[in-house]
């Protein structure tokens, strides 16, 4: 059976995420999943796509949300990890995610000291407020806190070992999940998608609609556009070469722009969520591309 073998969360949006081996699928997300932010001083988001050593940043964050520990891949060059406790009550302010504007309750001068500090930009750090109400778009309706769609990304080992296999016949070596940055990891989908056939099918996750993972449920929003942030090198916080796009942009070309891999949901029934649970497929539909 097609079963949940990593889960992944991403605290603050951009940085290093964190391998959890459960916990609660909210509507937002997984649990905390992109709740903080780091913006410019005018409040304009920052990702990987211009900051890559955002990659450099580890967040970690209480299960009950109030404290936040940043800490650095380089210690060695003095930043020490930073212990914060979070505010909810602190004044909101606009900031701008993709253009759009939403609100975010600053986390502080300490905070905005160490971020600027190691990313060489004067930076602050934003947490989502609790009165935080996006709507994002898709096929299935459904929230997030700062994403840059929908909640949750889904991406199988199958895809990957796929795409290592057109990547060798370029030369090119094999690279790590973490570029692609995805919530919840399952192994192989069923081949046919249908009784019990079960192999190694890739991309079969562009075509699963809906579908039940442990108490939880999910539905299909999207396919998941690539960008800049899959050439950075998430250990060394800096760009790692072409790859993967250039091999991508071969055969993953999408209809509507730019090329895909792996695919988008949004939370249709809230639940925990554990590595090992398995991938229940309610309803497939025709891959997008």
């Amino acid at each position: 059976m097609a079963t949940v073998v990593d889960l992944i969360t991403y605290p603050v949006k951009g940085c290093a995420g964190t391998s959890v081996d459960s916990t609660h699928l909210t509507p937002a997300g997984l649990a905390h999943d992109r709740s903080f932010m780091v913006v410019s001083v005018d409040g304009v988001y920052r990702t990987q796509r211009r900051d890559p050593r955002l990659a450099l940043v580890r967040p970690t964050v209480s299960a009950d949300g109030s404290r936040l520990t940043l800490a650095s891949a380089e210690p060695e060059s003095g930043h020490g990890a930073l212990h914060l406790d979070v505010t909810t009550s602190a004044p909101r302010r606009d900031v701008d995610l993709f253009g759009a504007t939403y609100r975010g309750i600053d986390q502080g001068d300490e905070a905005a000291a160490w971020l600027t500090d190691l990313l060489g930009t004067p930076s602050r750090l934003v947490r989502v407020p609790p009165e935080h109400d996006r709507k994002t778009d898709g096929l299935t309706p459904g929230t997030s806190g700062y994403a840059d769609s929908s909640a949750v990304h889904v991406l199988s080992r199958a895809s990957l070992a796929h795409l290592h296999t057109r990547m060798a016949e370029r030369g090119a070596p094999p690279l790590a999940m973490d570029r692609f940055r995805p919530n919840i990891v399952i192994d192989s989908l069923p081949e046919g998608c249908q009784g019990e056939d079960w192999g190694a099918e890739p991309h079969a996750e562009d075509r699963i609609r809906r579908a039940t993972i442990g108490a939880a449920e999910l539905g299909y929003t999207k396919l998941a556009v690539r960008c800049a942030v899959t050439l950075v090198d998430q250990k060394a916080g800096g760009r790692g070469g072409p790859e993967p796009l250039r091999t991508l942009a071969g055969y993953r070309r999408f209809s509507a722009g730019g090329v895909v891999f792996g695919a988008k949901f949004a939370v249709v029934r809230p639940g925990k969520l554990s590595v090992g649970d398995e991938v229940a497929v309610e309803a497939w539909g025709d891959a997008e591309t």
